[in-house]
């Protein structure tokens, strides 16, 4: 019989996770996904699956969609239920008593993988050796006892650039005996074949690198050594590598792996050193270096060597010396230096070089360590301080705000707002007891007292503000706001209730610091943010958190900072179009895949606004300084980008990493994917002007034509730019203006003959023959000309709509059809696939991050100290395949090639082609099988070869082979998805191809200091529970 509670909290995931619901027809798919069977309505006592769905109330609720179809959405839980509560009792003055509802379809925010936010960091702490006896694979009933940490833990300092390791750890690396390698004896070294003798070595690594120009990695050496001399390099000879410059040069990169150095033959520093004569630190002249520190310290998650020249020559006016790129060890007592592409020394990542005090900067971490407890003395007793939450997004309920600057709030969940309904309840039973109720008859400001609550029978802490004659003024300590209340309220506060932080805290909104006093700020943020559960994105973990904050209730997430921000625009400045009204001079500055254009129309906002522009090119020309460098990019911010080589302004609107991001120019309606170095701030003395005046492009889409993703092919958009975007006069005319999506519908002209519209651009791409070579188009007539001949199958999906709209229909089709290609374009170009991913030795231990959990024996890894390079590549694929302009490619069965997936490029192959234009493909860096359009795969270059591929397929030792149950399943997911953990290898399964390739591993969570999480004995332990339990 089915767990009907376990089938609720699986439905409930399922619906979590869709930003609009799911539809009733998706669910059993989604479900399917999830838990690998379909919903068990039939076992439960239902007849149908919309019965089941209809007696869950409290968690699914059932709605119409726009095209009839019903859709699934998850409700209200308990917890937020309590969280309504609270808010009721804000009593400001404001309220005047009356408690302001709130919203509580408060859904989860999809956060970026987690790997896109990963950077280099130092190894996880290390399980204890534990031997492989009994069943299970270890010591029974041993994974939750505290053991002794000596000598197992793996050195956990940082540098303050997200735990790059200290330049000190390549000695402990190379030391003779490797600390980190606990669980099984060392290797004994093997004899040399002969003494030590340097030249002779010397001689040898010199042909060996005569061999290797370009460079050669130090932990290549030794193998090529043996592989040619039939001996093993000399541990010496490493160590002297660096005092033998006749035979070779070194580079010391700042990476994971403190033994990476690259190593160079002498005619490389002689030919690279022909330009200048510089060649040590102290040469590189003392002005250059500070301004090279100085850029470096404002792009703190760092900043890439082939960006320098141009950034430099853009802050401060002058070139950049050309050797210095050539030389990047000249740096090495400012910055740090990491190679994430290893065969490509020329792509490094400088980190500057932080002399703070390192656990002063850490202070503010939650979580990660313990936060120096800041204790405040209040009535002789002291409360400890707040610690800000660890999540990426917690989520917090907005109380008030009178300056952006300084918004009151609270956060919600375990260890907040759940440890003070506890703490009220246990308050109000304390103090419902007559003996208990000691009166303070006499407050002191500053005093922390209990209150009786005027509105319910509620007991609150309080600090005593104002004293008066018999009135007192108090400020709720956990709920934000004050209140003047009779002194017969108050109690003394007992010592047990003072062990709980106070809840009620401030942040700060980003990007609003110059306007948090303005008016019009705060009554948008009154009216969309206070009272509200909602999501904090934190930028900086300070005493006072910068937050950007967003609504998630709604089907698109809104941003809170971006939306008050947009308050301060000046209406007047606006230039909306009128319906029947004619525009001449009008200038088309884009035209989208979907046929929307975007167009500015003469107006006193755009002659202002090209004002203010010429002024901040003036502005950005004459400062040398680099104050304008964006140093902290999020969704929502203004800043400026150049757009044909002139500074404009853009909004960002994602970000991939640290470094690379999306952006949109929003006078222009282009969007685009930089580098964060290409962007500015807008200079403070235009700051206001720029913010006030309104976006000037106006979205517009051609009247009678079809406007949708798919229903334009892409000589129907070719031809429609090439005939507007050079014509500096066009003219048009406006039938209709869709308000809520601030869409306008018009006709489109060449010429000032807008008074027929038989002349216009919209009635000429009607007649064109370009739309019916695609057959899976429907095109439909909207207006009194007449309809265009196409075929009717609706059939052509756009990549945003695959997850949701066609895994059930394109699976079983891959069944059925096999592996068809798609009308061949170009032959796939022969690529050189990266080297198979290096694994340490059987029973040596690894750094993993779980990407993908089915069950125990099917998992996929990725190496946990290596996640910030395959960011970095990402970021690269994403700024490379975002300006290559749109082609076909010819896909075939187990081609490897790029795909974009949610506004990220990833590395693919391709498991089948469908003939409704639906590609199977399996991430080779994350492990995930995706059906993506064919219209979103580009060919893989070479460049993009370098990283090994990421994903491991892996399952669980200790463990004896079975068919797992659903419950085993989502135990071992809520143990190891989504989390680093340490992998003991056991065996591997070799492969040719990385795909191919399975390990089978122990894993262990050592995320708790007093123990170590042995996962195979958890499964042990848990498969007997149910076996024991039937």
């Amino acid at each position: 019989m089915a767990d009907e509670e376990l089938v609720k909290k699986m439905v409930r995931a399922v619906l979590l996770s869709s930003r609009s619901g799911v539809s009733l027809s998706n669910l059993q798919v989604e479900y399917k996904d999830l838990t690998g069977e379909l919903i068990p309505y039939k076992q439960l006592g239902y007849a149908t699956l919309d019965a089941l769905l209809h007696s869950m109330p409290s968690v699914v609720k059932l709605d119409k969609g726009q095209s009839g179809e019903v859709v699934c959405h998850a409700t209200t839980g308990n917890e937020v239920t309590r969280i309504t509560k609270l808010a009721a009792r804000q009593h400001t003055a404001k309220r005047t008593g009356r408690p302001q509802v709130v919203n509580c379809q408060m859904r989860v925010k999809p956060a970026a993988p987690f790997v896109l936010n990963g950077e280099p960091r130092t190894s996880l702490r290390q399980p204890d050796h534990r031997g492989r006896l009994g069943r299970g694979g270890g010591h029974r009933g041993g994974h939750g006892d505290p053991v002794s940490r000596t000598g197992s833990m793996r050195d956990s300092q940082f540098d303050g650039k997200g735990g790059r390791p200290h330049t000190f750890m390549l000695l402990i690396f190379l030391a003779p005996s490797n600390l980190n390698e606990n669980t099984t004896p060392a290797k004994p070294k093997l004899p040399h074949s002969a003494p030590y003798s340097p030249k002779l070595v010397q001689s040898r690594i010199k042909e060996v690198l005569n061999k290797h120009s370009n460079g050669l990695w130090v932990s290549k050496l030794p193998p090529l050594y043996r592989e040619h001399y039939k001996q093993d390099l000399p541990n010496e000879a490493l160590k002297d590598l660096e005092h033998w410059t006749h035979i070779c040069s070194v580079e010391k990169p700042c990476s994971n792996k403190p033994q990476e150095m690259l190593l160079y033959p002498t005619q490389r520093s002689s030919a690279t050193s022909k330009s200048s004569t510089l060649a040590s630190p102290r040469d590189l002249p003392p002005d250059v270096k500070q301004k090279l520190g100085e850029l470096l310290l404002k792009y703190s998650s760092g900043l890439w060597a082939h960006a320098l020249p141009k950034l430099y020559q853009d802050t401060y006016k002058c070139k950049l010396p050309e050797f210095v790129l050539d030389h990047l060890t000249l740096l090495s007592d400012i910055c740090t230096i990491d190679y994430p592409m290893p065969d490509n020394s020329k792509r490094a990542i400088l980190y500057a070089k932080v002399l703070e005090d390192e656990n002063r900067n850490q202070s503010g971490l939650a979580g990660s360590e313990t936060k120096e407890t800041v204790e405040r003395c209040l009535s002789s007793q002291t409360v400890p301080s707040l610690v800000i939450p660890r999540e990426e997004y917690p989520s917090v309920l907005v109380v008030e705000a009178s300056d952006t600057n300084s918004v009151i709030l609270r956060y919600i969940g375990e260890g907040y707002s759940k440890a003070q309904e506890k703490l009220e309840d246990e308050m109000r039973e304390f103090y419902g007891q007559d003996i208990n109720k000691v009166a303070l008859t006499s407050p002191l400001s500053g005093q922390l007292t209990a209150v009786h609550a005027e509105e319910e029978e509620e007991i609150l802490r309080a600090q005593v503000c104002e004293v008066m004659a018999d009135k007192v003024k108090v400020y709720y300590v956990d709920h934000g706001f004050s209140e003047v209340i009779s002194k017969s309220k108050l109690f003394e506060l007992h010592e047990k209730f003072y062990r709980l932080p106070f809840q009620a805290t401030k942040c700060k909104l980003a990007g609003l610091e110059s306007f948090s006093q303005e008016q019009a700020v705060l009554k948008r943020f009154e009216s969309m943010a206070t009272g509200k559960i909602l999501l904090a994105e934190i930028l900086e973990r300070k005493e006072v958190p910068l937050m950007v904050l967003y609504d998630t209730s709604q089907d698109d997430d809104i941003n809170i900072n971006a939306a008050c921000m947009k308050a301060l625009q000046d209406k007047s400045l606006e230039s909306p179009l009128k319906v029947n009204s004619a525009y001449m001079n009008v200038n088309v500055t884009s035209v989208c895949s979907d046929g929307t254009i975007y167009c500015q129309v003469p107006s006193r906002g755009l002659t202002k606004l090209n004002g203010i522009l010429e002024k901040t090119e003036n502005y950005l020309h004459s400062q040398v300084t680099s104050e304008l460098l964006v140093s902290r990019p999020f969704c929502g911010k203004n800043c400026l980008a150049r757009y044909k080589g002139k500074w404009s302004r853009v909004e960002i609107t994602n970000l991939h990493g640290s470094r690379v991001l999306d952006i949109l120019f929003v006078d222009v309606g282009i969007r685009a994917s930089v580098e964060v170095t290409e962007l500015r701030e807008i200079p403070p003395p235009l700051l206001r002007d720029l913010i006030s005046t309104p976006p000037q492009a106006l979205k517009c889409c051609l009247a009678d034509l079809p406007v949708s993703v798919g229903s334009w092919t892409p000589d129907a958009v070719h031809w429609l730019r090439d005939t507007v975007l050079h014509c500096s006069d066009c003219s048009l005319k406006a039938t209709k203006v869709d308000e809520s999506k601030r869409l306008a519908h018009v006709y489109l002209f060449t010429s000032k003959n807008f008074h027929d519209t038989s002349c216009s651009l919209n009635q000429q791409l009607a007649d064109l023959n370009l739309w019916n070579h695609q057959k899976d188009v429907f095109l439909s007539s909207r207006g009194p000309s007449k309809s265009l001949n196409a075929p009717t199958n609706p059939a052509t999906i756009h990549n945003t709509d695959v997850q949701d709209k066609a895994p059930h229909t394109a699976r079983r089709m891959l069944s059925l059809l096999g592996s068809q290609s798609a009308p061949p374009c170009s032959p796939p170009v022969q690529l050189a696939l990266p080297p198979l991913l290096e694994l340490p030795e059987i029973g040596q231990n690894m750094d993993v991050f779980v990407s993908v959990a089915c069950h125990p024996g099917h998992f996929v890894l990725q190496p946990w100290q290596d996640m910030y390079k395959l960011v970095d590549l990402m970021g690269e694929m994403i700024l490379h395949y975002n300006k290559m302009e749109e082609k076909p490619l010819k896909v075939e069965k187990n081609q490897v090639c790029a795909a974009k997936l949610e506004n990220n490029w990833y590395r693919v192959l391709v498991k089948g082609v469908l003939t409704n234009g639906l590609v199977s493909v399996f991430q080779l860096d994350y492990g995930k099988h995706e059906l993506v359009s064919c219209t979103q795969l580009r060919p893989l270059t070479q460049e993009f070869c370098q990283l090994p591929f990421q994903a491991i397929t892996a399952q669980l030792a200790g463990l004896k082979p079975r068919q797992w149950s659903e419950e085993a399943s989502i135990v071992f997911r809520n143990h190891v998805e989504k989390k680093p953990l340490v992998a003991q290898l056991d065996s591997v399964q070799e492969a040719s191809q990385s795909w191919d390739r399975k390990v089978v591993i122990y894993l262990v969570d050592t995320s708790q200091e007093e123990r170590d999480i042995w996962l195979h004995d958890i499964m042990a332990e848990f498969t007997d529970e149910m076996s024991n339990a039937a």
